[in-house]
């Protein structure tokens, strides 16, 4: 019986896990495993399971009678012998066989899918937000109010407008007392001139030269001053108080997508509980209180800024408005000395006529 057990035509013909016969390389395998098994044990006792797709077990020999025959299994795993397994080694780069098993590889993330998701999630909030912006100006929805907050804020933009009026015509007054100026310049040219021709009026031409030589050295000292309160009213204006509203429209697109949020999750706790909408409500739940969550991070820095705010502009306007009152005063009640001391008090350097010019060596 154990001389038979080689010769069995069960063991000697390949079968793969479709039924068709193998080629070469699988009858050599075979040779080497039936050479690799140990003393007393055929091919015919051992039996190769092949596992389909679905399977998660690769490769693996087991032991056990083959049906029709009597011995008893030798070991419970059967490795194969180092010439086969090199073999099998060197047809990895090789296409994958009819029978053996297939590995698939873990999905891997497309970046498509997740740009729609993206877009997707995008979509669904500005949804909720428009269709809360629209209930709120029909008068249907419900909206967060901070009382104390929203007044600070109508105050801060009442007073922009304020500023930027008196910015404007700040600057109006610059350009016509540049004018004026640069008028001035050109008349003591003329009277300078007249007095060098006309000797019978040459003493009357030359004190209106000195005049008016004298009036435009103390507009453009007051030139300096203005445009130095224009410098310092504008950055306030259009930087510092641009920057603090712009946390306030931050502000308020926190506190739509909070009202959305919040109403969303009122709905669904009205409606009916039951296996179907648990699972949204605890969703929504979750949404609401992210959106809670950077509703009130936006609302404390709203009020931070606001205090920040107050305490710069108070700062800032106080010294500017001091300069320019002093300028003006001095200009007008003829005081040359109070004028310039009142720009070495506030470090205004002035600027020479054509300094800003560049020189035809820089042109070049």
């Amino acid at each position: 019986m154990a001389q038979e057990s080689p010769k069995n035509s069960a063991a000697e013909i390949p079968v793969t896990s479709n039924g068709q016969l193998e080629d070469s390389h699988e009858h050599s395998f075979n040779r080497d495993l039936k050479c690799s098994l140990p003393v007393g044990l055929g091919l015919s006792e051992t039996r190769i399971t092949s596992h389909g797709f679905d399977s998660t077990k690769e490769g693996i020999v087991e032991a056990g009678p083959f049906p029709g025959s009597s011995a008893s299994p030798k070991s419970s795993v059967i490795a194969p012998s180092s010439a086969a397994a090199s073999r099998l080694a060197g047809q990895g780069g090789r296409a994958p066989q009819k029978s053996g098993p297939v590995v698939l590889a873990d999905e891997v993330k497309n970046p498509a899918m997740e740009k729609l998701e993206l877009v997707r999630k995008w979509s669904l909030n500005t949804y909720k937000c428009t269709r809360q912006i629209i209930s709120e100006k029909l008068g249907r929805g419900s909206r967060t109010v901070d009382l104390e907050l929203e007044a600070q804020i109508d105050i801060l933009r009442d007073n922009k407008k304020k500023y930027e009026n008196i910015l404007k015509l700040a600057q109006t007054l610059s350009t016509q007392l540049f004018q004026m100026v640069h008028t001035q310049r050109q008349l003591g040219d003329a009277f300078a001139d007249l007095s060098l021709k006309s000797l019978e009026l040459h003493e009357e031409f030359g004190y209106n030269a000195d005049t008016q030589k004298l009036l435009a050295k103390n507009g453009e000292t007051l030139l300096g001053a203005i445009n130095f309160f224009i410098a310092s009213v504008n950055t306030l204006v259009n930087k510092t108080i641009e920057d603090t509203l712009l946390t306030v429209k931050q502000y308020e697109s926190a506190r739509v997508e909070y009202d959305a949020y919040r109403t969303d999750l009122e709905e669904l706790n009205l409606g009916p509980r039951d296996a179907s909408t648990l699972p949204k409500i605890e969703q929504s739940q979750q949404l609401f209180q992210v959106h809670k969550e950077k509703y009130d991070k936006m609302r404390n820095d709203v009020s931070i800024k606001l205090k920040f705010l107050e305490e710069n502009k108070v700062k800032v306007l106080h010294n500017q408005l001091v300069l320019f009152h002093n300028a003006i005063a001095a200009y007008f009640a003829g005081n040359q000395k109070q004028l310039e001391q009142t720009l070495k008090q506030f470090h205004i350097k002035l600027k020479t006529p054509g300094a800003d010019a560049p020189s035809w060596l820089e042109e070049q």
